[in-house]
């Protein structure tokens, strides 16, 4: 069977990606961009019930504060949600989990829909929420779910689906959030509603599809299933290495039970593992790509844009990182996670630094300005082909069955907090800083950069139990070579 043949048949594992993706990281990419289109009417909204309650306009502080809220809470509904897909997924199994998940964001939407009707900004911060809990474990149960359901050859590029996701629902809310469509004042509780829509359709099609068969081999140990599930998804027959693996990494855990938060951040034979999920993956926020955001605008501005056209150019930021995202998930597994990453941190380090250099300059020629757009859109590019794209696929790599749910708790918990935080004092930073607030992220992306091109593993087509190995002689390198085989072998038994 010719090598393009041998991909089509594993045409429902793709199918599945879909499935997972639109109820998964999509809803992540269409939450954070669509609630930029309805501020103002929302706001508007908090004044008209603010009078209808105490008979005076709310004062413009307490006005932002709310609105501050109502955007931020979606980080600390995530950070709950990232908590409980340590449990959750292990406890009920990964697609009940999505199914419960899916639940909570059709309430959601519920709450926001309804929400002019019963007068109440309350319910549009309690759906924001409720959102940010279907983010936060939708994102790492789509990841886990998936990568427990392809084989080695195609794990890099099917979990990195999840990034290309989350660009596509970037570009999503910002399309459908433009005046022509549903940023009109009217149009707003159903333009928040909107996610109840992709909510629906995972709920529906999901139960169509089979748990993740290395949840059903290891964790529940049906070997009957598994084979069932790989069969169906991949349509293969001779599937005597996929369980011969799975067989193995169940064996390494055998009699143990998942293993728990503080047992990831307290153990050696993980110590590298964590610092790689740690700092270039869950920590991806410090990169800059929001400060990159938040500059575009002023640049647009001061080359000339006009301010009714500034919503079209976003839509062109956010289709440039769906674009750079889509072409790396071709590349990682010809290229491996650890170039794309590393190289991409390092390149983004260094043109930021001359966009630094350019920003303090951009007075001194007409042209600079459009210097400045280019390279605003060559870091973009940059962040899509490596970062954006493998800190979503590398975690998926890192950690054997039993320690995976807790490490995407750690993941997510890192992620969304330092979203929170950044969100939140990022203003305070430019404040104070102005241009100079970039040399921040350059120093996140060299450090990022040198850790990964000179400490981490290539991870690119193996098996967990093998770069569980590779890992282990960075956990044990500073013990003897007796010791240090005594303890790999341990370890692997964890």
């Amino acid at each position: 069977m010719d090598s393009a043949s041998k991909k089509l048949q594993y045409w429902r594992l793709y199918l599945l990606a879909l499935v997972l993706g639109i109820g998964g990281s999509f809803q992540y990419g269409i939450q954070v961009s669509v609630i930029a289109s309805p501020a103002v009417h929302v706001q508007s909204f908090v004044n008209y019930t603010w009078i209808l309650r105490y008979g005076a306009p709310v004062t413009d502080s307490t006005n932002q504060l709310i609105w501050s809220f109502i955007v931020a809470v979606l980080s600390l509904g995530a950070w709950a949600g990232a908590v409980h897909s340590g449990r959750l997924p292990v406890t009920y199994g990964r697609k009940k989990a999505l199914l419960i998940n899916n639940a909570v964001a059709i309430v959601a939407a519920l709450l926001m829909l309804f929400s002019r009707m019963a007068k109440s900004f309350e319910m549009i911060l309690l759906g924001r929420f409720l959102y940010g809990y279907n983010v936060g474990l939708g994102l790492s149960v789509h990841l886990m779910y998936l990568g427990e359901s392809s084989p080695k050859k195609l794990r890099g590029f099917l979990t990195l689906t999840g990034s290309i996701f989350i660009g596509f629902g970037k570009v999503a809310g910002q399309i459908i959030g433009i005046k022509e469509m549903m940023g009109a004042e009217e149009m707003w509780p159903y333009l928040l509603a909107v996610s109840g829509i992709p909510a629906i359709l995972q709920f529906v099609t999901l139960l169509f599809f089979p748990e993740a068969p290395r949840y059903l081999y290891i964790d529940k140990g049906d070997a009957e299933g598994t084979r069932k599930a790989l069969q169906w998804l991949w349509q293969e027959d001779e599937l005597k290495q996929e369980l011969d693996d799975m067989q193995k990494e169940r064996e390494s855990t055998l009699g143990e039970k998942a293993k728990t938060v503080k047992d990831v951040l307290t153990s050696r034979c993980v110590r590298w593992q964590l610092l790689t999920l740690a700092i270039p993956c869950a920590g991806v926020q410090f990169c800059g790509i929001n400060a990159l955001y938040f500059y575009a605008f002023d640049i647009f501005r001061e080359s000339g844009v006009p301010e009714d056209q500034m919503h079209y150019l976003s839509i062109g930021i956010g289709a440039t990182e769906l674009i750079a995202v889509t072409l790396c998930s071709f590349l990682i597994d010809r290229a491996g996670r650890k170039k794309l990453m590393g190289y991409g941190y390092l390149m983004m380090g260094v043109t930021m630094s001359v966009l630094t250099v350019t920003l303090s300059y951009k007075d001194l020629n007409s042209w600079i300005p459009y210097v400045n757009i280019a390279l605003i859109f060559f870091v973009i590019s940059i962040y899509g082909l490596g970062p954006s794209g493998v800190s979503m696929a590398l975690p998926a790599d890192l950690f054997l069955q039993a320690w995976r749910p807790s490490a995407y708790v750690i993941s997510g918990t890192i992620n969304w907090i330092s979203m929170f935080l950044v969100g939140m004092l990022f203003g305070y930073i430019v404040d104070g800083l102005g241009q100079f607030c970039f040399l921040i992220f350059v120093a996140y992306c060299v450090f990022s950069a040198a850790f990964l091109i000179f400490f981490v593993p290539e991870t690119k087509g193996k098996t967990m139990v093998e770069i569980m190995e590779d890992f282990n002689t960075l956990n044990y390198r500073n013990r003897s070579a007796d010791a240090e085989r005594t303890d790999i072998d341990l370890a692997t038994k964890f």
